[in-house]
């Protein structure tokens, strides 16, 4: 009776709907996008503006410009002094913020719903209106090599990461970090900005996302008032991207750090991305990650590699499909105390065809399943995660009918169709194998030092 009702439990579950908000869509004569997310629960608001240009847009030379660019973005416009829109943004009870990402770049504001229209009035002046002087270049330009050194140069883990992705991409610009090599950080200048910024900023290439406690109609009206009088940015076209090669051998790395307390390993396959109207490949990916790695007590390599045969002291599996271009599924494994990281990548591997010919388990399916839905509608309960969702979609070459279809696809999938984007994934061809440890010491080492 238990199981019964936890199994009605469950449908009711997956019954409810995935998002208190009404979607609302509209474009601007010049091209901006609008996308309102009304929830009257609260009286608050998320106002973003995402841009469709990130890091994988940038010229090759000038790494990490678009991270630069956000960072200036805080400066003087045409009708703001630098640093008075997240000035006027605090005094006003509200918090503000940007982030970059290959494929796109957003800005916002969380504030007081009788607030939005001043949100608008002041992010649409740096649309077109962004004013750098010279001596905003090197103390903005610090605070990005600051930033590389503290998140990326300090860090085995992160540095390891960068020469996996350099490896995987043999020509796509996703193999370039996102905040740049730091011999190119160092100098990127106020040209490189502008040239950027009049490039790629525009109407034309937005996205507004208003998430919250505003009615659609006044928002459509608030941004044809502000963001519907800037020009469409003739310079802006579509995006051109470099497609990656046949990929004919298994790339492999052994990185040593004496930093590295605990090694591991880790392979990443090139898999496909989440496209407009096509997304069941990418949504059975999704769950192939749950199913191997997705929670250690449970996922296959968890149950096999860290309870019976207590091989690994964690292992993981990862994939993320919202990317305009081709992405990467993961696996990784953390040996236990005596288990080299060969013997480590073994038994990975050997877990892994293991699941191949035994498949997925039903009830595994059915519980992840539901799991996934309960946090999509954990998220959507978030006016924030709820834009985010939307824009990060949208950047990514996706659709709001693809963002509301998303989550039924995820339940349709099948075992079947699990186990064959799986087969179709792991191609050791289309593979970076790495190995992150301490460097080995032996006798003749130490006596050497």
């Amino acid at each position: 009776m238990r199981r019964l009702f936890a199994y009605a439990a469950g449908f009711a579950f997956l019954a409810l709907p995935l998002s208190a908000a009404e979607v609302t869509t509209h474009t601007l004569e010049n091209g901006m996008e609008i996308v309102v997310l009304e929830d009257t629960r609260a009286p608050v608001v998320v106002h973003m503006v995402w841009y469709r240009v990130g890091s994988a847009d940038e010229p090759a030379g000038t790494s990490g410009i678009a991270h630069f660019l956000e960072h200036l973005m805080f400066k003087a416009t045409d009708t703001l002094e630098s640093g008075e829109l997240s000035q006027t943004v605090a005094a006003n009870g509200g918090s503000d913020n940007a982030f970059t990402s290959y494929d796109f770049t957003a800005y916002f504001q969380r504030v007081a719903a009788d607030r939005l229209e001043l949100m608008m009035e002041m992010e649409s002046s740096r649309m077109d209106g962004l004013r750098l002087v010279p001596e905003d270049i090197p103390t903005e330009r610090g605070v990005v090599v600051q930033e590389r050194k503290q998140r990326t140069d300090n860090s085995p883990g992160a540095l390891f990461g960068e020469q996996r992705r350099a490896a995987q991409f043999l020509n796509h610009r996703y193999g370039v970090p996102i905040i740049g090599w730091m011999h190119e950080a160092e100098r990127l200048s106020m040209e490189d900005a502008m040239a950027f910024y009049d490039r790629h900023y525009g109407p034309n290439n937005a996205i507004l996302v208003v998430a919250g406690d505003a009615d659609p109609d006044e928002v459509i009206a608030m941004a044809e008032r502000h963001y519907g009088v800037i020009p469409a940015n003739p310079n802006i076209v579509p995006r051109e991207r470099v497609a990656e090669p046949p990929q004919l051998a298994e790339r492999r790395l052994v990185m040593e750090d004496a930093r590295v307390a605990q090694p591991y390993v880790i392979r990443t396959y090139l898999a496909p991305e989440r496209d407009a109207g096509d997304q069941r490949e990418a949504a059975a990916l999704t769950l192939l990650a749950e199913v191997l790695g997705g929670t250690g007590a449970t996922s296959v390599l968890g149950t096999k590699l860290e309870f019976d045969r207590q091989v690994s002291i964690y292992t993981s599996a990862f994939y993320s499909g919202l990317s305009l271009d081709d992405t990467t599924f993961g696996l990784v494994i953390v040996p236990a105390e005596g288990v080299s990281l060969e013997e480590a990548e073994a038994a990975l591997d050997g877990a892994v065809a293991e699941f191949f010919d035994e498949g997925v388990d039903p009830d595994q399916l059915d519980r992840i399943k539901m799991q996934l839905r309960a946090a999509q509608i954990y998220e959507a309960d978030n006016i924030s995660s709820l834009a985010r969702r939307y824009g990060a979609a949208l950047t990514s070459g996706l659709t709001v009918a693809d963002v509301e279809a998303w989550p039924d696809i995820l339940q349709d999938i099948s075992a079947e169709e699990i186990v064959a984007a799986g087969r179709a994934v792991f191609n050791r061809n289309n593979a970076v194998t790495g190995w992150l440890r301490a460097p080995e010491t032996g006798p003749e080492l130490e006596a050497t030092q």
